[in-house]
């Protein structure tokens, strides 16, 4: 076999082999079979992704999304507006509205009744920041977070929204944020994926929206930058462990010779997908050991699982995904997306609101403790993020609106630690949380910003597909220095 694959090697040309395997983890699993000692001289931590990155210092060295899908009621939980009180039940002026783009759900409207806040709001943090009442464990790390008011998108319904800000576009196909970062920084970690993706949804299933594989795909990138979804029923990873009779000596011998193969192939080819099975083999591999360890909670404390909420050992909860998230983070995966569904409040905005928030504003803001307490938020940045917001005024009956329709005109993120200015808010909306009326920060915008605090310049991040060189902004996105901090 080793011969063959000598001979395989021989018959194609240094240059054209280095450009066709573009250094990766291919070339290394046969760089080590043609010589194994010399490949073990040159051993490095996981994939070093392409030459020249970052293109700058990064803030950032590693990402986590915490994905609330649905829509977050902005008005409701981060932005407060005094004037939806004193003109509860009366419509929100037409000059306010002007042609604002709205789902079929609302657009046809007569009324446009007023709807404040369902909850107090209080102020929180040295620089009292206005959150609502039903934060209080986001508000306990206010001075470490950077609240962004005046986010917006052109999407105005779910699929097409969360695809916008996952890829840069609203039509599926293109790579994902965690594919992009995997494929320029590489990763750092030999036995864990580089982007790991986990879902949950709210205790009642309220949402019925579903989480497509192409949120965390590769699009036209090589499918070994997609992420690897843990599973939050049965294995984590299915098919991990050996099957029954077989060994670990027998799996490894018969990685090996499977690997010989491929690599004889991809000498032949060049094909990048044959790199990815190659890989793919390898990881699943050295897996079976990590991902056990991962998942043993046994040596954490009390006080942790405490902090994390009576869901923090609950697999397939939000709070158990945080958890984990912050061991993946620690053992060097780089982009970690945990996406949670529940916030589509068109009917039960005062009933569904504070239990979404009961199950998730606790393991949001313990993760973002734990990570500080462990030296690690100063470079892992964490973005609390959604599709769009909702609408200032009520869905249903106008006389007694019991919801609010997607939003997408202005809605808050926050994010906290890799580089993001602590204890602020950036944005401001006017007095109906209609418009933005200062700094108004737009998806694309968003997407630079966070490649940026990843030492990346999001116009130099490119891939050539279909003659043309494409990148998560497409030729849009500014980076928001006001969010930024130093």
């Amino acid at each position: 076999m080793l011969d063959m694959l000598r001979q395989q090697f021989a018959s194609v040309g240094r240059r054209q082999f280095l450009t066709s395997t573009g250094g990766g983890i291919g070339l290394a699993a046969l760089a080590s079979l043609l010589n194994p000692d010399a490949a073990k001289a040159n051993e490095r931590r996981g994939d070093a992704g392409l030459p020249g990155l970052p293109h700058h210092p990064p803030k950032a060295k590693r990402v986590v999304v915490l994905w609330q899908g649905g829509g977050p009621s902005h008005v409701d939980l981060f932005d407060d507006k005094p004037m939806l009180r004193r003109l509860a039940g009366q419509d929100i002026p037409d000059s306010i509205r002007g042609s604002t783009r709205l789902s079929t759900m609302s657009s046809g409207y007569a009324k446009w009744p007023c709807v404040p806040a369902i909850k107090p709001h209080r102020r929180y943090g040295q620089n009292g920041i206005s959150l609502s009442t039903m934060l209080p464990n986001v508000g306990g790390i206010a001075d470490d977070i950077c609240f962004v008011r005046s986010m917006n998108t052109e999407a105005v319904n779910h699929a097409p929204g969360v695809t916008f800000f996952m890829t840069g576009a609203q039509v599926p196909g293109r790579p994902s944020l965690g594919a992009w970062l995997s494929y320029g920084l590489g990763s750092e970690s030999d036995n864990l994926p580089s982007f790991v993706v986990m879902t949950s949804s709210d205790r009642g299933k309220t949402c019925g929206q579903l989480f497509f594989d192409y949120y965390w795909g590769s699009g036209f990138l090589p499918s070994r930058f997609q992420g690897v979804r843990f599973r939050n029923t049965g294995d984590l990873v299915p098919y991990l462990a050996n099957p029954q009779g077989v060994s670990p000596e027998s799996r490894r011998a018969l990685l090996d010779d499977i690997a010989a193969m491929n690599a004889a192939r991809l000498a032949e080819t060049g094909d990048p997908e044959i790199e990815t099975r190659i890989a793919q083999y390898e990881m699943a591999f050295r897996m079976q050991t990590s991902v056990p360890d991962l998942v043993d909670f046994s040596n954490e404390t009390r006080r942790t699982l405490n902090r994390y909420g009576p869901d923090a050992l609950s697999k397939g909860t939000f709070a158990n995904n945080c958890l984990v998230a912050r061991r993946l983070l620690e053992r060097g995966v780089r982009f970690v997306q945990l996406m949670h569904s529940g916030w589509d409040q068109h009917g039960n905005l005062f009933t569904q609101l504070e239990a979404q928030c009961q199950d998730t504003e606790g393991p949001s803001a313990a993760l973002v403790l734990d990570l500080k307490e462990r030296g690690l938020l100063d470079d892992t940045l964490v973005i609390w993020a959604c599709e769009f917001g909702r609408t200032p005024f009520g869905q249903g009956d106008p006389a007694s609106p019991r919801g609010r329709d997607h939003f997408g005109r202005a809605f808050t993120w926050w994010l906290a630690g890799g580089g993001a200015k602590p204890g602020t808010v950036f944005g401001e909306t006017d007095d109906f949380g209609w418009n933005i009326v200062a700094d108004p920060v737009h998806v694309h915008d968003m997407q630079a910003t966070i490649l940026h605090l990843c030492g990346i310049d999001h116009t130099r991040l490119t891939y050539r597909y279909q003659g043309r060189q494409y990148r998560l902004t497409d030729v849009h996105g500014e980076v928001v220095h006001g969010i930024c901090k130093g």
